[in-house]
């Protein structure tokens, strides 16, 4: 049985400072759900710019003196990936309740060894995946489990050109697709696919700027999905996302990015390029820190598709495409 409605904010933390540890340490502070008692950083520099905004939560460079001085329990881990086992291992061995950004490793043998510290209903370690709280995708699924049985998923993600310089080493496939696979994940019910494909497109510096895949299934659902660093700089700044459904006599589409709201003055502008917003908080973010919260208290059960299970059945996915496109 659930455990008892408990409305005293949860004491929580975060891990990681970058863009995403950024924007969940600010939706925090603006959720009643929670009490944000601290932020935890590799460099003071970074602390130091983000008390600029949020003054009042205190700032460590060292984890265990973080959670042993804020006593918070719960944590929000969005470090950088190389890192996320060791934190996590850390603070799950410490009794926490842990989102923790994925992917959890960049080796699916690393991410395994998660499995001694994780509950098994995974309630103590919930995997952010925040386009499942996206409301365009949250009314794809209800369209789907309605109308029947998907023949065909096609899911489209591109992002800006500029990533291949800016980040070499990052492949779309890793950083883009897998949101894709998620998704898909959860509107065919964690059915495991029987076939796999990729492929590559690679710079003349042999970066890999588009992977693309096919899923299919036993019971003849087929799955594409594209994933590109080509978006040219007079595109939306955060690329584009489109994701089509097919069953017997219906289809679907969305396009939750960018967000439907478009400026013109001297050029083009897209102000919402993702369901994200802090102040006041709301969108895919938010909704995601509240599941968590009520996870946290145990009055909701990790949702599918942010179970640690979830996690590693779409990483086991990356590592057969990614050795498949080679």
């Amino acid at each position: 049985m659930p455990a008892e409605y408990n409305p005293r904010p949860i004491k929580i933390g975060v891990v990681g400072l970058g863009r995403f540890g950024r924007l969940h340490s600010l939706t925090l502070m603006k959720l009643a759900e929670f009490e944000l008692v601290a932020v935890v950083a590799r460099r003071q520099e970074s602390l130091d710019a983000i008390a600029q905004e949020i003054p009042s939560v205190l700032g460590w460079t060292c984890l265990a003196e973080a959670m042993v001085e804020s006593d918070a329990e719960a944590w929000v881990v969005a470090c950088t990936t190389s890192s996320h086992v060791s934190v996590a291992k850390l603070l799950l061995e410490q009794g926490k309740t842990v989102l923790l950004e994925k992917p959890i490793s960049d080796d699916l043998r690393e991410a395994e060894s998660l499995q001694p510290w994780v509950k098994s209903d995974s309630s103590n370690l919930m995997i952010g995946h925040i386009v499942l709280f996206n409301s365009e995708y949250q009314n794809l699924r209800e369209v789907a489990s309605q109308r029947g049985p998907i023949s065909y998923i096609n899911c489209v993600r591109h992002r800006p050109a500029s990533i291949v310089a800016d980040f070499p080493e990052e492949n779309p496939l890793h950083a883009a697709m897998v949101h894709d696979l998620y998704a898909t994940q959860v509107l065919l019910n964690r059915a495991e696919p029987t076939h796999f494909s990729a492929q590559f497109h690679r710079t003349n510096m042999n970066a890999v700027d588009l992977a693309l895949a096919q899923l299919k299934w036993e019971n003849g659902t087929v799955a594409s999905f594209a994933a590109s660093y080509l978006t040219p700089a007079g595109m939306p700044p955060r690329g584009f996302d489109r994701t089509e459904v097919f069953g017997d006599g219906w289809s679907a589409r969305i396009s939750p990015n960018p967000r439907p709201i478009d400026v013109w003055d001297d050029r083009a502008s897209w102000p919402m390029p993702l369901e994200i917003r802090v102040d006041p908080p709301s969108g895919m973010m938010a909704e995601e820190l509240r599941c968590f919260g009520n996870v946290v208290r145990g009055v909701q059960e990790v949702p599918m598709g942010a179970t640690y299970a979830d996690a590693l059945q779409v990483q086991s996915w990356m590592e057969k495409l990614n050795a498949l496109a080679h």
